[in-house]
């Protein structure tokens, strides 16, 4: 072999690590042949089988198939190629295996029975278009059907999840407690209602101006209140709430009398909702949005101060 130097299997074994059996191996199976034989028929190994088989332990231990590598070091494929298509797979094995941890995670925690363990599985591995479906049936229902009304469009697009390619386990987590939500026949209707009161009258006739929505209103004018510490049921609030009122009526083109107050009392306390905060924080996480801003101090203090003024 013009003074190369040759090793015998036993050699080899020494200088890769591997043992003789798995050298003798992947040598039958072509994957590293010997440069030469003995005359008794012993194989001998060129250099290049050190670096042929350290390629070959590196390319198993990322989980390709033997004939895969074959083809690699036969150059039938080069290991760019081989490192695409091999990454994607992993991608989809990553993907499955972050749902499945994703589920019995959220298992863990709740303790479900076998009928809601299965269900959260299936939310966990509807495809995108089945996604979509769920989610396009809840928001028809909270939406009524009625897609054309002015406001309609915007808030379906506000509630719409939409789940990444490759999402995190918490993503996964967020999305299965989102379409159980979706699916629950008691928040559908919270939630309908919820978008009634937020669109419905948005004009009572053509000269009448839309309706604010209370909660932004609420939040402006309240938040300073909140943060400072003033007792709702206080006189230090009266101010906040002649100013919250006054707003709101000159908003509606109403009168700032008791039927007014009761009509914002009304429309904070059902927007006053834990679950659908919850949904919108889920939907947060799903969208990879900004988490919202909790509204539930803000509004329990403008209940709790209209209706200690009601009650004067």
């Amino acid at each position: 072999m013009d003074g190369c130097t040759l090793y015998s299997i036993g050699e080899l074994a020494r200088r890769t690590g591997l043992t003789v059996k798995t050298i003798r191996f992947y040598s039958d199976r072509g994957i590293v042949t010997p440069a030469d034989r003995t005359p008794a028929g012993y194989r001998r190994y060129g250099p290049d089988a050190v670096a042929r088989l350290a390629l070959v332990r590196t390319l198993r231990e990322l989980g390709l198939s033997l004939d895969v590598i074959r083809r690699v070091t036969n150059q039938e494929l080069t290991l760019a190629q081989v490192a695409a298509e091999h990454a994607a797979a992993l991608n989809v094995q990553i993907s499955t295996l972050r749902l499945r941890q994703a589920v019995l995670t959220a298992a863990a925690r709740r303790d479900p029975t076998f009928e809601e363990m299965e269900r959260m599985q299936q939310l966990a591995t509807l495809s995108e278009a089945e996604r979509r479906r769920l989610i396009g049936e809840f928001l028809d229902v909270v939406s009524d059907g009625h897609h054309a009304v002015s406001g309609r469009a915007a808030v379906r697009r506000s509630m719409t999840p939409e789940l990444p390619d490759s999402p995190t386990q918490e993503q996964v987590e967020a999305w299965v407690e989102l379409a159980e939500l979706a699916l629950d026949p008691g928040f559908r209707d919270a939630m309908r209602s919820l978008v009634d009161d937020h669109l419905a009258d948005r004009s009572d006739g053509d000269s009448t101006p839309p309706r604010p929505d209370v909660v932004a209103v609420a939040r402006e004018y309240v938040e300073a209140a909140v943060r400072s510490g003033i007792n709702p049921d206080s006189p230090q609030a009266d101010p906040v709430i002649a100013t919250l009122t006054a707003e709101c009526a000159l908003a509606v083109g109403r009168p700032d009398d008791a039927q007014l107050h009761g009509w914002l009392l009304h429309r904070l306390a059902a927007a006053n909702n834990p679950r659908k905060d919850r949904y919108f924080d889920l939907l947060a996480v799903i969208n990879g949005w900004p988490a919202p801003e909790p509204l539930a101090p803000l509004i329990d203090w403008s209940v709790q101060a209209l209706s200690a003024r009601a009650a004067r």
